[in-house]
């Protein structure tokens, strides 16, 4: 059943697909959103780790809806659940911590300054960062960031302050800024995506502490469902669509994109046809939209022809230590142990990029200190352990008792997870979703330095744990990733045989389509990614309006 064409025609309304509904609705052009998942309200964030935490309110079933992921090409497929971002209005941005970091000069430049990396396809951006700047600036206006810039190492070039002043911290992050000058390091406020005043008719944080795994009843947190979606519906030009699964985007004979055939809500078939289409469903997600959007004219898959669509993914390194600080012990040399304030807001970006490459690596990351999340379930489970010597009964109450009359102060590490030939996503014909569409196939094959550089961040985290005197220090993992942050399969680049979009991430093969979340990364940075999508999808805005009114 085709529907009445409009002008622009969207998948997702994340990070990527927002600013663009915003932008175009705002400049007068029609606009429909088609966004797989429901439209939440604040009536149905409620604080239940059990009806509403991450992994079962916004993520889709492996049983129902698998990616298959594998690690190395020999390896064999594993049904999961990892590698989905919120399927719902606003995307991951619903459910997101809201850590907003700009990546650095160096970044956009990656390939240049390492030189070539066996065994990476590593690549310079086609754009710099002072393309992109003022996209950052503007992204970090329309959702509402809270924050303080500080001179480090690595500090990036602003041309003004945060919109909101930062979110109040718990004392804890004097000791880690003493911790840190101590060793000669930099402790810096970590820029977040919450209010910390009232801003644009919307409340301030409430200081709840559940801002990861769940969506904000408040508003407060700067996910695209509180701030960006509401003003471009406000413009009465964008058509939201929730419930909508696209199945494919479909061409004309001349090679043009000409409709995204999609199952509405009710699981009719139905199609969309538009003078241009944007993709944002993730960088797994799109990929797998494009493979499986087969024709005549592009038989590997829309916008395919040099088979780069699906390669070059990337998450994040990641890393973890955690300190265990008891209740019970509390001494005159922590007073501020018992203070229940939620946020620390610092982080460590010294190691950013190292000057040689002694330690096996040269581009390190970020820490980013904060106090474990409060969900006692997850805390119940990580506390079990697996395997013949997980805990139950009697010794696990035990534990989660201790848990209980502690205080946990963690830091997460964000490293460069370098692109590889050997990581990369595909579509298995032979499993489907519960929409009968093929599922995403991962392959992952890590490269070694993104190893030697997380376990090096990990080492220099754990050194300002140790100086705040905790009872216990426990290190998490120094070989993780984070799947959520997922970039690089249509990664952008000047060279149309070497990349699948162009520098204002047109398609260099169909002439309007766009991909605008993070597929058109070529490197992923050492930082949480949600605000440069945002910035770069509003930096495509301005090219496409400006195109479409001339």
């Amino acid at each position: 059943m085709s529907q009445p064409e409009v002008d622009v025609c969207i998948i997702g309304s994340g990070a990527g697909g927002a600013p663009m509904a915003l932008e175009l609705g705002r400049a007068g052009f029609k606009v429909v959103v088609l966004e797989k998942g429901p439209h939440y309200q604040p009536k149905d964030f409620i604080h239940d780790e059990i009806l509403n935490s991450r992994r079962n309110f916004f993520m889709p079933v492996p049983w129902e809806e698998p990616h298959l992921v594998r690690q190395g090409a020999t390896g064999r497929y594993e049904k999961t659940s990892a590698a989905w971002t919120a399927n719902c209005v606003g995307g991951g941005t619903v459910h997101m911590s809201g850590f907003f970091y700009r990546l650095k000069p160096v970044d956009f430049r990656l390939r240049s300054t390492l030189g070539a990396v066996p065994g990476s396809t590593v690549a310079d951006w086609p754009i710099s960062y002072e393309e992109l700047a003022p996209y950052y600036d503007k992204a970090e206006a329309e959702l509402g960031v809270s924050g303080e810039s500080v001179p480090h190492p690595f500090a990036e070039p602003r041309s003004r302050p945060y919109p909101l002043p930062p979110l109040d911290v718990h004392p804890v992050a004097k000791e880690i800024d003493k911790a840190c000058g101590a060793m000669g390091w930099h402790s810096l406020p970590t820029a977040r995506g919450i209010l910390s005043k009232p801003y644009r008719g919307r409340a301030p944080c409430s200081y709840c502490a559940l801002c990861g795994s769940y969506g904000c009843e408040t508003g407060a947190k700067s996910g695209t469902n509180a701030s960006l979606i509401p003003a471009a519906l406000a413009t009465g030009n964008v058509d939201l669509r929730p419930g909508c699964m696209a199945r494919t985007v479909e061409v004309d004979k001349q090679g043009r994109a000409r409709s995204v055939v999609y199952l509405d809500a009710d699981g009719v078939t139905r199609e969309q046809p538009a003078k241009v289409i944007i993709v944002s469903c993730t960088a797994v997600e799109s990929a797998r939209l494009l493979l499986n959007s087969t024709s005549s004219r592009f038989p590997r898959g829309l916008a395919n022809g040099n088979g780069l669509v699906g390669r070059n993914l990337t998450f994040s390194s990641f890393g973890e230590s955690h300190a265990t600080f008891r209740l019970s012990k509390q001494s005159a040399a922590r007073p501020w142990l018992k203070d229940p304030s939620p946020f620390v807001n610092r982080s460590l970006q010294d190691f950013y990029l190292l000057p040689d490459a002694r330690y096996g690596f040269r581009k390190g990351g970020t820490l980013g200190f904060m106090w474990a999340h409060p969900n006692p379930i997850h805390a119940a489970v990580g506390l079990a352990g697996k395997g013949p010597k997980a805990l139950f009964g009697k010794a696990l109450k035990d534990q989660m008792r201790a848990y209980r009359d502690s205080r946990i102060l963690q830091f997460e590490v964000y490293a460069e997870f370098l692109p590889t030939a050997g990581t990369y996503v595909s579509v298995e014909d032979g499993v489907k979703d519960r929409y009968g569409i093929p599922v995403a196939a991962i392959t992952v094959d890590r490269h070694p330095m993104d190893l030697a550089a997380t376990r090096f961040l990990v080492e220099r985290g754990e050194e300002v744990l140790l100086r705040l005197d905790p009872d216990d220090v426990q290190r998490g993992t120094t070989t993780g990733e984070t799947s959520i942050l997922q970039h690089g399969t249509c990664r952008f680049g000047d060279d149309a045989s070497a990349s699948v979009l162009d520098k204002n991430c047109r398609a260099h093969e169909v002439p309007n389509l766009y991909v605008v979340d993070g597929s058109f990364m070529p490197t992923g940075g050492s930082v949480p990614s949600t605000l440069t999508i945002s910035a770069n999808s509003f930096r495509v805005a301005d090219h496409l309006v400006r195109k479409l009114k001339g």
